[in-house]
This record gives C-alpha cells, structure tokens and sequence, in this order.
C-alpha cells in the first residue's frame, strides 16, 4: 500500500511539473510581445501632449472604449490644437465643455477601422480596394434628435432619399485630402484653400487640420496627430439653417419637408431620455435631387459616401426674394403655383455628386443637366460639410425651365394645358434646351378650350369635343398624339431669327418636323392653310433661348386625309393666275398619266399620305421649254404639253418626270437651311433612288439666301441648276413642302 501510495504520489508531482512547463509554453508563447503598443488611451497618456484629448475621453465616457476595446482610426489633436479651440472659442478650458460637447468633438474625430494614411485614400467596395479614389470616412459621431422649430415633437434626420432606413444613425463623414487624390483627380491646393482659406495644404490634411505625425500605432487602431481641433461639421441641411443668409433657401427646404412619426425611434428616445415626445423622420420628397439632411450619399452600396457627396448652392435672401418675385409674377406664392415650381426651383441648386471650386461654374451635374448660370464673383461661400460641398452666391442658378420659352407657360396659369401637354412630350426637354434658338407660338388654355381640347386632372385624361359638332371626334387614344402634333407646330428651330420680325415673309422647321410659315404678321401651319385659317399676334416677349409669341387661334396640322396630290392641285387649279402659272401643267401631267394618280382618294402612288415629302415642280413655262427640248411629249415647235401621251415612250417620260420632282423622306424648305443630296420616288432598275441635289452658292450656311436656292439634277456639269421661284414657294402640305423652280430637272 505504501508503496502504492509512493506511486501515486509521484505521478502527481510529475504531472504537476509538466503542466507547470506547459502552462509556461503556453503563456510565452501567447503573450503580449515586448514591443506591441499599448491600446490609445495609454498610447497618449505616453506621448505627454495629449493631455486635453484625454481629459475629453474621460469627460465623454470613451475611456474604457478607447483604453481597451474597438479597432480605429482616431484623428487626435495635441494640446497646442485644444489651446488654439478654446482661445477662438472663447472657452476656459475642459471645465467648460459639457460631456455631450466632449463627445461630438471626440466621436467626429474618430473613425471605425484603423487606416494608415496610404490606406486613407482607397475607396473600400464590394469588388475590392480603389485606390486614390476616397476623400472622406464614416465616423463614430451621429446626431440623435433635434428640435425642429418647424414643427411640434421631435425629429430625426432621414438617412436615405426621401425615406428612412432602420439602425441606421446617419453618422457624418470628416473629409480628409491626400496628395494622391489631389493628382489622381487634377485638384491642387487651391480647391484645399477655397475651403480652407487659413490653412496651408500639406499632403496629409483633416478638414482644416494638418497631420503632424501619421501612422501612430495603438493596439486597437491608428492615430494621427493634428494641429487643429474638428467639432462635428454641419451638414448641408444643418448649415443652412444655421446661417439667416440663407432663411429664405431654408423656408422653402421646409415647405418641402414631410414629417413622419416613427414608432421605433419614439421608444428609444424615451428609454434614452426618459421623455415621452413622438419622434418623427425629417425627410424630402422623392422629387428632390437629394435629400440634404441625409448624410450617407447614395448609400447603393454603403461606401459611395467615401468618394462622393452632394454639392448645392445656395443664393442669399434677397437675391432668391426678387428671383421669386420674377418667377411668381402670375401665381403670387408657390401655393398658388403648381407644386413642380418650388421643386424645380430647389433642383436648380442641386449637383448630385461632389463639385470642387475649378469645377463649379463648368459642370453641368444638377438635376436639371445645368451648368452654372452665376459667375465666379458671385460665390461669396465655400464649405465642406459633412454630406457634400456648399456655395453661398448672392445669384440665383436660373432654372432653364423658368428661363427658357418653356418657362413663358409654364409660369402662367393661362397656359396649363400647353404646359402639361409639353410636359407629355419631348417638347418640354427641346424648348428648355438653351443650346437652340427658338421661336414658340403661345396656346392658352382658350384657344385649346376653344378648338375642343381639355384635361380632366382627376382622371388623368384627355377629351375632346368637336367644336363644329359634326364630324366624327377622334378616339381618347389619339387625343395626346393630336395634340402633341399641334404643340411641336407652335415650337420652331429658328437659328437665324428668322421669325424675329413678322411683318415680312418666311418659313421655319418646327420641332415635329413640319413648317410654319409667317406674313404680314399672320402665322400659318399646313391645317391652317387647308382650313384658310390663320395665327394673329397679340404680344411678344423675350426668353433666353428664343422669342415668344401670344397668340389668338392655333397653328393646325393638315389631317392625314390631306395627300400631297390634294395640295398639289389646290395650286394647280388655283384662281389666281400667278400660281396657276406655276403648278398647273405639273398638275396636268399628274391627273393625267393614270398609272400615278388616284382620282378618288387624289393620292399620288408611291407617296404615302403623312409622309415627308418635297415636291419641286417646273412653272409652265418650264414644262414648256422641256417640250421644245424633247424632254416631255408635246408639240416641239410650240411647247405646247401632250398631258395624256398615248406612247409607251411617252408615258414613261411623263412618269419618270414626275416622280424625279418629289423628293421622298425629306422635307426641304428654300429658308437658306438645308442642302445637300436626296432620295426621289424615281428608282433606277436595282430599284435605288435617283438623286437630286440642293445647293446654296457660298460656304457658309449663315449666309445662304432662300432666293439662292438651287435644284441640280444629275445631269448638271456646270453652270446654274434649276432655280427657286421663292415667291411661288414653300407652299405648306401634310408634312410637305411645294415649290416652284424654273427649269425641268433631268432624270435620264
């Protein structure tokens, strides 16, 4: 037994001494390295000249956090900065500063995850690193709730556009500028110094701080030491409404702003504080660029905010006052106003991504596709803030939508139909585009009432009644397309001025692709001639981008009944001799030679009812000559036309002849415009289009002459082609034109 027990003994002393060296092992070989550094809290406690830095932790209760615990990049200031803080601030030191202070200034500063500063500039995606591509991290700092003098309760800020996303805090984002960005992206230390105007861009900057010392390691993170203290920035949102230069800008933001209770965010506000008000997220409409109280950017794919921002400006009160007054002139408020102007309006001044200082009078990413309207002398602030860039102008951007020859409509409550029915279309889009001249014919909500047109809001449609009351009325379907057809009549391309002056004579190219033509200040379109109507001008005013007319009646479109061969014979059988010199024998050869012409319908074979058509057609003193020359059956010596040749030859001459004068898929006015080669309805055996071509003597198409105009066909070698008759021309037809020339073209 006793030896038993001597056994037992033994084995226990030996086991004692082997777990003994193996817990040895163990903790040499997991413990803490000689030269690991300390966690941050002692790490400056260390340094000596953080003192007041962690006084703040202490005071904001991050002293546990900071002393132990999380992975961080913490942007430090030393004591020199505090002391720089607290004289411009007018504050006696930490004492002064209550724990909800010392928190702001300490969360702004510090950022999850620890980055070195060659790490500090890649942008952290999905897919992988992008480097040089990231100016700003999310931080520990968020603000909770606010008291919004706009509103009863308490509010959250919204953390998305034009929603509200739950556990998420809206933290800020601090800016910082890396000399790898910079040249990556052409920036240089002047766009650092229109934010920064004190300070001096170093290669390694916080916002308005110069990085003393970088890449500070800690056992739970990095530190950069700074010169400058960064409280929590403002955002966009936040700063306007700061600042009573811009009250006016921020009275219309709250005009926009929806207020929505939140249940969740309640209950936590009053576990947190103990109070019982009703919380409710602060957001914008859908309609907006963005949101300006949202501070994480697009949040796609939750780090889009670390290279990207919001950019807005933002006029001072009275520059938006007297703006306001100019685009309210017939609506007196914006509640009298459609709902779309304010939003245009707050659009106009929003850029949807970061626009730096070189940029901002160039770039042309608002919403509305804009670049800026305000000059360099007018910027009187620039910030940095928290969810994108800021600049105060003592200028208003000008919407194109209220500048334009749109904006003549739009901001007149006589011209709702005209708006809406622009807005339906691609007409809204082209007559606010200031990279064209216009010239827009007005459509009252009258005149659209009177040619029976209306829109019912609650329903969302259009009706139509027929104002003559016979006739059958076109189907709700085609109403829009109707319409569209008479508002793209009343917008023209009218690069030269050419309706400038009405009391002449002259034609322009609508946005539909049709022509308008004026006399003697009377406006005409292709129905209004069918009908023998016309457009009488009350008043003319002047928009950026064209001249605009107030009109009485409204410029019709010829219905699709109308053939090019009706408007031919309305010339060519015409009571006025003069015309009737001019289109007649065409018009004869036409009705005559059976194998083209449709008695019943008057449709020209080979030239569909609506489409776009060019006829030139020879006077009869033309067709005359070309009879004489053997170009046309008849009697040689007198040229005198055989209309209805009974040859085969003959006949076939007749038929190449007119098809060679209408050009297909074109309309071609003698405006001084358009030249160049063009199809026919005349085919050569392959079945290919035969060709004619129009020409202006001279180089530049600023200087061609309507009266210039040239027909060549292809024969022409030398000399002078067929001429216009300018004064027999550009006679309007179903997306037609008709001219009169001088001389038969050859199609052989």
């Amino acid at each position: 037994m006793n030896k038993y027990i001597t056994s037992i003994v033994c084995i226990l002393a030996m086991t004692s001494i082997f777990s003994s060296c193996q817990k040895k092992m163990f903790d040499d070989y997991y413990a803490r390295p000689d030269g690991l550094a300390q966690p941050i809290y002692q790490e400056l406690q260390k340094k000596g000249n953080f003192t007041t830095a962690l006084a703040l932790i202490d005071k904001a209760g991050y002293k546990t956090i900071l002393g132990t615990a999380g992975y961080w990049t913490f942007f430090v200031p030393n004591d020199n900065a505090f002391q720089g803080y607290f004289q411009e601030n007018g504050i006696s030191g930490v004492a002064a500063l209550d724990s909800a202070k010392a928190a702001g200034i300490i969360t702004y500063s510090l950022v999850a995850n620890a980055y070195r500063k060659d790490q500090l500039g890649i942008l952290q995606t999905a897919k992988g690193a992008v480097a040089d591509n990231a100016y700003r991290r999310k931080t520990a700092y968020y603000d909770f709730t606010f008291v919004d003098p706009n509103h009863s309760g308490v509010s959250v800020a919204n953390n998305r556009n034009a929603t509200y996303v739950a556990n998420d805090n809206n933290n800020k984002y601090i800016p910082y500028f890396l000399s790898g960005y910079f040249g990556i992206n052409a920036l240089t230390a002047s766009d650092y110094n229109a934010f920064y105007p004190t300070s001096t861009f170093t290669g390694f900057n916080v916002a308005g701080a110069k990085v003393i010392t970088a890449d500070i390691p800690a056992e739970n993170g990095i530190m950069h030491e700074i010169d400058k203290v960064i409280p929590p920035i403002p955002s966009i949102d936040q700063y306007i409404s700061q600042n009573p230069d811009y009250s006016e800008f921020m009275r219309l933001l709250d005009k926009l702003a929806i207020y929505t209770a939140n249940i969740a965010l309640t209950s936590r506000y009053k576990v947190l504080t103990g109070k019982s008000d009703i919380v409710y997220v602060k957001s914008y409409p859908a309609t907006l660029a963005f949101a300006p109280n949202n501070e994480g950017y697009l949040a796609l794919t939750q780090t889009d905010a670390q290279a990207n921002g919001w950019t807005m400006v933002v006029p001072k009160n009275s520059a938006l006052l007297a703006y306001e007054k100019d685009i309210l002139a017939n609506f007196g408020t914006f509640d009298a106003a459609p709902p779309s102007v304010l939003t245009d309006l707050i659009n106009a001044h929003m850029w949807l991504s970061t626009i730096w200082p070189r940029d901002i009078l160039t770039s042309n990413n608002n919403l509305q596709v804009q670049s800026a309207t305000f000059v360099a002398s007018d910027i009187i602030d620039t910030k940095m803030l928290s969810n994108g860039n800021f600049y105060g102008t003592k200028a208003v951007q000008q919407a194109n939508v209220f500048r334009t020859v749109y904006g003549k409509a739009y901001l007149d409550p006589k011209y709702s139909l005209m708006t809406r029915i622009f807005g339906q279309t691609d007409l809204k889009v082209g007559s606010t585009n200031t990279n064209f001249k216009y010239t827009l014919f007005m459509m009252s909500d009258l005149e659209v009432k009177k040619a029976g047109y209306d829109y019912i809001p609650d329903q969302s449609v259009w009706t139509y009644t027929d104002p003559n009351a016979s006739g059958s009325s076109p189907s709700t379907s085609a109403l829009q397309e109707r319409l569209a057809r008479i508002a793209a009549n009343s917008l023209l391309y009218t690069a030269y001025g050419q309706f400038d002056n009405l009391s002449g004579e002259g034609i322009a190219e609508s946005f539909g692709g049709e022509y308008v033509k004026f006399k003697n200040n009377k406006v005409f379109a292709a129905g209004n001639v069918v009908k023998g109507t016309a457009v009488t001008i009350d008043s003319v005013k002047t928009a950026f981008n064209g001249r605009v007319y107030y009109t009485k009646g409204l410029l019709q479109f010829a219905e699709n009944t109308e053939t090019l061969g009706q408007s031919i014979e309305r010339l060519g059988l015409s009571t006025d001799p003069v015309v009737a010199a001019n289109f007649n024998y065409f018009y004869q050869y036409l009705i005559n030679c059976g194998t083209l012409w449709i008695p019943l319908t008057k449709d020209i074979i080979g030239a569909a009812v609506g489409g776009q058509y060019t006829a030139f057609i020879p006077t009869n003193a033309a067709i005359m000559q070309a009879v004489r020359n053997n170009l046309l059956p008849g009697n040689s010596v007198t040229g005198q036309p055989t209309f209805s040749p009974t040859t085969t030859l003959d006949q076939a001459k007749v038929i190449n002849f007119l098809l060679y004068h209408i050009v297909e898929r074109n309309t071609i006015a003698a405006d001084g415009i358009k030249n160049g080669i063009f199809p026919t309805l005349l085919k050569d055996i392959n079945g290919n289009a035969k060709t004619l071509t129009v020409f202006y003597p001279g180089t530049d198409p600023t200087r061609y002459v309507p009266a210039q105009m040239e027909v060549r066909d292809g024969k022409f070698t030398s000399g002078t082609g067929a001429t216009i008759n300018l004064a027999g021309s550009n006679n309007l037809a179903n997306r037609a034109l008709i001219h009169s020339i001088n001389q038969v073209l050859n199609s052989n």
